[in-house]
């Protein structure tokens, strides 16, 4: 029974990360095309609370939830390579976020309080929401690359 309450905690965060990732990325997206600073500023927000809590919290259930279930079904999380190039992934995704886009969320939160009143969105905000998109979606390839392979687990 402790075995499938770590597995449920780990695939609960699985849902909620790719779940909040995926959804973060499509209203940042249509916030940001609406143009009005407003509602660019509130969204930036939301961006910036979600990741804090739901990314970040998907993230601590995946491992709690991973690395607690191969403790108590004996299993070597290193063991075997479906595990490690789940890790691998679930890795590469973490540093593209870490030293690509939340510097670049965390300069346009900045702005985004500048403008929030309807003042102008400068031009360094834009190609930040670009960069954070594209870099974004990329970041998203290996987690769902993880998740293929813990599901399949193939040779």
């Amino acid at each position: 029974m402790l075995y499938l309450t770590f597995k449920f905690i780990h695939l609960l965060g699985v849902v909620i990360l790719v779940g909040n990732v995926t959804v973060t990325a499509v209203w940042k997206v249509f916030a940001d095309r609406s143009g009005d600073p407003r509602v660019i500023a509130f969204g930036q927000h939301l961006v910036t609370l979600t990741d804090w809590s739901l990314t970040l919290g998907g993230i601590l259930l995946i491992a709690i939830g991973g690395f607690g279930s191969a403790l108590v079904a004996g299993i070597n999380p290193f063991g075997s390579g479906w595990l490690i190039w789940g890790q691998v992934l679930f890795v590469l995704s973490g540093l593209i976020w870490l030293f690509i886009l939340i510097p670049a969320q965390i300069r346009q939160a900045r702005q985004a309080r500048e403008f929030a009143q309807g003042g102008e969105v400068p031009e360094t905000y834009k190609r930040d929401a670009r960069l954070w998109i594209v870099w974004g979606i990329i970041a998203t390839l290996p987690l769902l690359g993880a998740t293929w392979v813990m599901v399949l687990k193939p040779a």
